[in-house]
C-alpha cells in the first residue's frame, strides 16, 4: 500500500476552505453532510484531519478523515490485548471515507482507503496505537472494509478494527 497511485494530475491534499465541497455527492447523506458541514470545523479544532482527492480539474472526488481515540482493553479480542496493560488503549480512527458517486466502481475507494491507512501507519511512528478503528455506516460499508482485513469488534457488529500488526503487514506487502 505504500505506492498508491491515482490518475495523472490527481492529488491528495489537506482539506481547505477553497475546496468545493458543495458539489460532492457520495450517495449517502451522512457522508456528504460530514464533509460539507463538519469536516473543516473539526480539522480547525484539531479533532480530526481530512484529506481530499482532487482530479486534474480540481474537482473533489473523495475524502477521508482520521482522528485518534482510546478504546477499553475489554472491548478488544484477547489475541490483540493479551500482552497489553488493562486500561484505555490508543487507537487511530478512520472516522469518514467517501467517494463521489460519479466515480464508484473504478477502484478509487480502495486506493483512498490505502492512502488513509498509509497515513495512519506513518503517524504510528510518532504516535503509537494498537489498531485502526472505524464505525460502518451501513452493511455494504462493512463488507467493503472486511475485504481489507478489518475484523468485527466483539459485541459491536458495525464497529471494525485492523490491528497494528495487520496494518504493518499490509504496508510491507504492497
Amino acid at each position: 500500500m505504500n505506492g498508491v497511485r491515482f490518475p495523472d494530475g490527481w492529488a491528495i491534499e489537506s482539506l481547505q476552505k477553497t475546496h468545493n465541497r458543495r458539489s460532492f455527492h457520495s450517495g449517502n447523506d451522512e457522508v456528504d453532510g460530514w464533509l460539507k458541514q463538519s469536516a473543516l470545523q473539526s480539522q480547525n479544532k484539531h479533532l480530526s484531519a481530512t484529506k481530499v482527492l482532487l482530479d486534474d480539474q480540481r474537482n473533489l472526488i473523495g475524502y477521508y478523515s482520521l482522528a485518534t481515540s482510546q478504546v477499553s482493553f475489554s472491548d478488544l479480542p484477547l489475541e490483540i490485548v493479551k500482552s497489553l496493560p488493562s486500561r484505555q488503549l490508543p487507537v487511530a480512527v478512520l472516522a469518514w471515507l467517501g467517494l463521489d458517486s460519479k466515480n464508484h466502481g473504478q477502484g478509487l475507494g480502495k486506493r483512498l482507503l490505502a492512502t488513509a491507512l498509509r497515513d495512519c501507519f506513518e503517524a504510528s511512528q510518532t504516535f503509537p496505537f494498537i489498531a485502526v478503528l472505524l464505525d460502518c455506516i451501513d452493511p455494504s460499508a462493512k463488507t467493503f472494509y472486511q475485504r481489507f482485513d478489518f475484523l468485527e469488534m466483539p459485541g459491536y457488529p458495525m464497529k471494525l478494527f485492523l490491528s497494528f500488526q495487520s496494518l504493518e503487514k499490509l504496508m510491507q506487502v504492497h
